[in-house]
């Protein structure tokens, strides 16, 4: 029994309660009640508040309803046994065989154990990393990486239909200092005053000049124009190479400069037009976003006629909900925090729904240490430390699950020491661990002819009850992260069962030894432990992490 089976359990008493007369509840039987894990041993297995919430609307006092709904649960099959506790909360206790009967449910439900339809048929746009190409993607977007691909990875678990998107920035002032760039390091130039420097820009140049070798005999202002156009494509395509080797792969590449070339920025603002919410001032085109929040209004189209900055964002977003998306979904930078007001008033001023039909996502600062210290600059991109440095340090999977370990709004100091260590207190490899220890129990069962089987009944140990108590958790674990935009969750959850399972295969013996004789017990932890091995590959692949079945 899990908690949204115990929930449910709940909710068929208090529906027997209202049938027979014995509580009358004028807003109706709630769905589903909270259920919860005791903070403390000998609390029971699971604890709800529901008298503390319905009494007053029963017109009764808590304990009082609580007795009611004590004495309903205790009829119920899988209940051992409930208490009351305090002013009126029930403490539940589930009899061995309908705890034990999670592992069963797990082992049947395979890769699916987990998913659930919080977020069922509703089509999400996951906009994440969208860096520039004009260098390699910094540490701060292999973040947005990381969290961005886990993210659609849980809201799929959780039943949406989501679309990862990657806006590509090829329109505007600094596609210019990147080619300028280009073209000064293929004459051997000094870096122009605001353009980009680092190896890979001298290599880049070198590899348009490979395919263009004409390109040197132009005049600057047609080789400019060559390093733009081939530049960009290189520089992208190895930006894709970088986030496809990491694991992250995205549905639709956007590219910006189409939004100034098909019409898209004058229909948004004939959109907003027709809605009232722009006027002429000055030979400009206003936006209205004070109107909805915003500290001010803000320009669209310039007195020139060209598009300003927001201008492009208006296009893109009605872009996107046009193409059916219920949920746009957009991670930003920290540096990106004051940009949130007015991308909000945009979304009023469409007739939509700040924070339900538009939603941003700010994440903040990565430092790595090496050695105790601020490791600060790349060799190849001189100024930044890049995606490709950090899994030459320590490797795909550590990296993703060390950036997605971390709620995204707060700054992280990763220990690159720490993460590239095949040790305990390296987290990914602790859980890691734990799942190929499973696969090696697994292994071994199966050359002794021993086959994991349900005997739900037999898992009365401690240990047994806290782990299978914790692969309960996890369809609410993935619930919970998927509607707070909270990866780290699942990581910690992993870590917590992790530990978990630890403790049991330390106090529960888990295969014969010797001459003994195997017994269904064997069998019984052999099905828990093939249980917690699909739990944790379950919950690492959310992360984009490996399972490995050797370690």
């Amino acid at each position: 029994m899990n908690p949204d089976q115990l929930s449910t359990t709940i909710v068929d008493v208090l529906q027997a309660l209202v049938a027979d007369g014995s509580v009358t509840l004028p807003d109706g039987v709630p769905t589903s009640v909270t259920v919860e894990r005791p903070r403390q041993k000998g609390h029971g297995d699971y604890a709800t508040n529901v008298a503390l919430q319905l009494a007053k609307k029963a017109g009764t006092n808590p304990r009082a309803f609580a007795e009611l709904v004590r004495t309903g649960l205790e009829a119920a099959d899988g209940i051992d046994a409930v208490e009351i506790a305090g002013p009126g909360f029930l403490n539940i206790t589930v009899s061995a065989g309908a705890q034990g009967q999670v592992a069963d449910d797990v082992v049947a439900a395979g890769a699916a154990y987990g998913s659930n339809d919080s977020f069922g048929g509703e089509k999400i746009n996951l906009e994440f990393v969208s860096a520039n190409p004009t260098g390699p993607i910094h540490i701060g977007g292999v973040r947005w990486a990381a969290v961005g691909d886990a993210l659609g990875r849980i809201f799929t678990m959780s039943g949406a239909q989501v679309t990862r998107e990657y806006y590509f920035n090829d329109h505007g002032g600094q596609i210019d200092r990147f080619s300028g760039s280009l073209l000064a390091a293929a004459h051997g130039r000094p870096t122009p005053e605001d353009g980009y420097g680092g190896a890979y820009i001298d290599e880049i140049a070198a590899n348009v000049v490979e395919v263009r070798p004409d390109v040197l005999e132009l005049d600057d202002e047609a080789a400019q124009e060559v390093f733009r156009e081939v530049g960009v494509d290189l520089m992208f395509a190895e930006i894709k190479k970088s986030l496809h080797d990491f694991g992250v792969d995205f549905d639709v590449y956007f590219h910006e400069d189409n939004l100034h070339t098909s019409g898209a920025v004058e229909r948004a603002v004939e959109r907003l037009t027709e809605l009232g919410n722009t006027y002429e001032q000055d030979g400009a085109i206003w936006l209205r976003t004070e109107k909805f929040g915003d500290d001010k209004d803000r320009v669209i189209i310039k007195r020139d006629g060209q598009g300003a900055y927001l201008s492009g964002d208006l296009a893109y977003y009605l872009d996107k909900r046009s193409r059916g998306f219920d949920r746009c979904l957009i991670m930003l930078g920290a540096d990106h925090h004051g940009y949130v007001g007015r991308m909000m008033a945009m979304c009023a001023a469409f007739g939509d729904e700040p924070g339900k039909n538009l939603e941003i996502l700010i994440g903040q600062m990565v430092n790595l240490l090496r050695d105790g210290q601020p490791l600060r600059m790349s060799k190849r991109a001189g100024t930044v430390v890049t995606i490709d440095d950090l899994v030459d340090a320590i490797g795909v999977d550590a990296a993703r699950y060390a950036l997605a370990r971390y709620s995204s709004d707060s700054n992280i100091d990763l220990d690159l020491d720490l993460w590239a260590k095949a040790a305990s207190d390296n987290p990914v490899y602790y859980v890691q661990y734990a799942h190929s220890r499973n696969c090696s129990l697994l292994r071994n069962g199966e050359a002794l002819g021993l086959a994991p089987a349900s005997h739900p009944e037999l898992l009365t140990h401690e240990k047994e009850g806290d782990l299978l108590r914790a692969l309960a958790e996890f369809p609410r674990v993935v619930s919970a992260a998927a509607e707070l935009r909270e990866p780290h969750r699942v990581a910690r959850y992993l870590e917590d069962t992790a530990a978990a399972y630890h403790k049991f295969y330390d106090q529960c013996q888990v295969l014969p030894k010797g001459d003994e004789e195997p017994t269904d017990l064997h069998r019984a932890r052999l099905q828990l432990v093939d249980a917690t091995r699909i739990v944790l590959a379950n919950g690492l692949d959310l992360l984009g992490v490996s399972a490995p079945e050797r370690m």
